[in-house]
């Protein structure tokens, strides 16, 4: 039985994907954000979604981290939702 060359912190590929999805949303969130006018405004949201990351980013249970994206993109789809009203 030979040895894994993997370091013992690789991820699977399950958990590589739901990284991969958890960063798009995180910058898609972001992108989103640049389109508010008001400074101050898109200066609250930015730090917002940084510490809501950042408070889940030990996060580990797949069905949880499953959730919060879900959750990450309805707050998303609100806030473009929310943009393209401002807009009109």
């Amino acid at each position: 039985m030979s040895a894994s060359r993997l370091p013992p912190a690789a991820l699977s590929l399950k958990q590589f994907l739901q990284r991969q999805r958890v960063l798009a949303v995180y910058r898609r969130i972001l992108r989103t954000i640049r389109q508010v006018p008001d400074e101050a405004d898109r200066r609250y949201l930015r730090e917002w979604a940084r510490d809501e990351f950042r408070r889940n980013k030990e996060a580990s249970n797949p069905d949880a981290i499953r959730m919060m994206i879900t959750q990450a993109n309805m707050h998303l789809e609100e806030l473009q939702k929310s943009l393209a009203l401002a807009g009109s």
